[in-house]
């Protein structure tokens, strides 16, 4: 059963692959195809690899440094693909798999296939898209993922998909295809950037078999999305729009490697949630980000937990501060000299980092080093949260902050959390929580 046709295709390479078919589906039934004569040989996963389906093919793979990501070519022993493998691993399995993608076209030997070494002109987006759609297939093929009544949160999946050792693109296509709650699944490019000015545009789009089929692919993203604040490989975010499917409808966003590579700008990759409430939103919000450099216009409070003895912001995270704002921690010392030492835990001080950045110093550990018992002071950081709250409140600011209390200071995070909700999230006040992106790791000869 063929789909309802969503672009004008107009590629010669793609309307004589996909004959009187959607491309759509025409290139899902090709990928599948192949996987299933792959596995039906021996192929095992995951991770699945690739270069198997090359080798099946007959197709010579070779590392190439001097290759942006891979590119496959005509030789007198037939074809070649090239790839570099000082990319990081995902990565180089998903440019492998999409020149793979390449051979499903006839004409794919008419030129050199590069992936992300030129700008993509003309409908040549459309044989892109396509090559992205199969090497998902491949990376991730049919029958890895299970259907889900629930799927969890953004950052949880960006965790998840590490354990099957493939890209963002080809982990959420795959979720979209099994998934039994609504959702659906788009990609989008930056285009015509300039400076810190830039605008998207919906690669293409896909949902699973109970969401909207809605008309989103080369749509313009409107420039108060969400998706302008990914502009990092692995950061995250979430709002509520109403431009997808002219309703209010969850998304959430996450940054990818940009197409072509070296772009200042990373792709974004969002997750539709349908049929979601403001209500099931989290009380506090999780992001993948650098809290270094929190989200949004307004007024902005880092906050930091830092033990009673400290002079200067200590290691981790407040090292990181400090180095980003030195002024603000020579601000901190002179403050908390006048503090007297016995009536230090329990109190917050704050120093101006930038015009709207605040850094929220709360005292509330006990000491520092090695210790048998945690040194975090619960009763001491709810005075501090308190005290946070009161000011954010006056001030109309929002609070940012990592994961306080769980490191030297040896706090239970759970018991933090509600802490924040009582204290902050239920007077009224935006909480963001940054972790750091899950690492990416080096690709490894198979």
């Amino acid at each position: 059963m063929t789909t309802k046709r969503h672009v004008n295709w107009t590629n010669r390479s793609v309307t004589a692959f996909a004959k009187d078919a959607d491309p759509l589906d025409a290139i899902k039934e090709a990928a599948q195809a192949l996987v299933l004569e792959a596995r039906e040989s021996g192929w095992e996963g995951p991770p699945f690899n690739p270069i198997y389906l090359a080798q099946m093919l007959g197709v010579q793979v070779e590392a190439n440094s001097s290759v942006a990501d891979a590119r496959l070519a005509e030789t007198e022993d037939g074809p070649k693909i090239e790839f570099n493998p000082r990319q990081v691993r995902e990565r180089v399995r998903f440019s492998i798999a999409h020149e793979v993608a390449h051979l499903l076209f006839a004409d794919w030997n008419e030129q050199i296939r590069n992936r992300a070494t030129t700008r993509v002109g003309g409908d040549d987006w459309q044989l892109e898209m396509l090559c992205n759609l199969a090497a998902s297939e491949f990376v991730l093929p049919i029958g890895s993922l299970d259907a889900s009544s629930t799927v969890p949160p953004l950052p949880e999946l960006m965790q998840q998909r590490r354990l099957f050792d493939v890209s963002t693109e080809a982990f959420l296509l795959r979720l979209a295809r099994v998934a039994s709650q609504p959702i659906g699944v788009f990609f989008a490019s930056p285009i015509a950037a300039t400076g810190r000015s830039r605008r998207y545009r919906v690669d293409y789009y896909v949902s699973s078999p109970t969401a909207s089929r809605v008309k989103i692919s080369r749509r313009n993203v409107p420039p108060d999305s969400v998706i302008q604040k990914c502009t990092a490989i692995g950061h995250t975010d979430y709002a509520i729009e109403d431009w997808v499917v002219g309703s209010p409808t969850v998304l959430e966003c996450v940054g990818v490697p940009a197409y072509p590579r070296g772009g200042v700008y990373p792709r974004v990759a969002a997750l539709v949630r349908f049929e979601i409430s403001t209500e099931d939103l989290p009380r506090v919000r999780f992001l993948h980000g650098d809290v270094l450099h929190p989200g949004g216009s307004a007024p902005r409070f880092l906050c930091q937990l830092v033990n009673d003895r400290a002079k200067k912001w200590g290691g981790g995270v407040a090292r990181k501060v400090a180095h980003r704002f030195p002024r603000a921690e020579v601000e901190f010392s002179d403050s908390l000299f006048r503090v007297p030492r016995g009536e230090r835990l329990g109190s917050v001080i704050y120093s101006r980092a930038t015009d709207d950045i605040t850094v929220a110093s709360m005292i509330a550990q006990e000491g520092f080093g090695p210790s048998l018992l945690p040194r975090i002071r619960y009763a001491a950081l709810e005075r501090c949260l308190k005290s946070v709250a009161a000011r954010a409140l006056a001030e109309k600011a929002s609070i940012h902050m990592p994961r306080i209390g769980t490191g030297a200071a040896g706090g239970d995070w759970a018991t933090i959390e509600e802490m924040l909700d009582d204290a902050v999230v239920r007077a009224g006040l935006s909480v963001t929580v940054y972790d750091p992106p899950p690492p990416r790791q080096q690709f490894e000869l198979f």
